[in-house]
């Protein structure tokens, strides 16, 4: 089957793979050929696919994902293989969301942007931290 991945800067990935796990908004979905068709949000975390036996993993964050036609389609506004990834970049920008969190007189619009913020980040670390081990 068919992934594509698509952030609003770039085709992330496009190629035949054997399998793909994607963090939605309910909960992991493992998607296999011939998977019935499906739209659904994502939440950020990480977006696991299969190809030839070998796993890859990428930080996504926010979007939505379309299976149809043994094609999965996955627009999000970020898509990052690890080692894109500036670990210490996002433990600062984890840091700023923390802060905004406890902010008393934060909006709650803003609160959710922060909770948003900290979420990527925290999934961008996961997977940067997983190749390590």
């Amino acid at each position: 089957m068919r992934l594509d991945i698509v952030t609003p800067e770039k085709k992330a990935f496009s190629d035949e793979i054997d399998s793909v796990v994607v963090p939605g908004a309910e909960g992991e979905l493992g998607i296999l050929k011939a998977h019935a068709p499906i739209v659904t949000t994502l939440k950020p975390g990480e977006l696991r696919y299969l190809k030839n036996g070998q796993e890859t993993s990428l930080a996504i964050g926010t979007g939505i994902v379309e299976v149809s036609n043994d094609r999965v389609s996955v627009l999000t506004d970020m898509a990052l293989k690890a080692d894109e990834i500036d670990e210490d970049a996002v433990e600062k920008a984890l840091e700023r969301a923390q802060k905004a969190m406890t902010e008393k007189d934060t909006l709650p619009e803003d609160h959710v942007a922060a909770m948003i913020l900290m979420q990527k980040s925290l999934a961008q670390l996961h997977v940067k931290k997983r190749r390590h081990l």
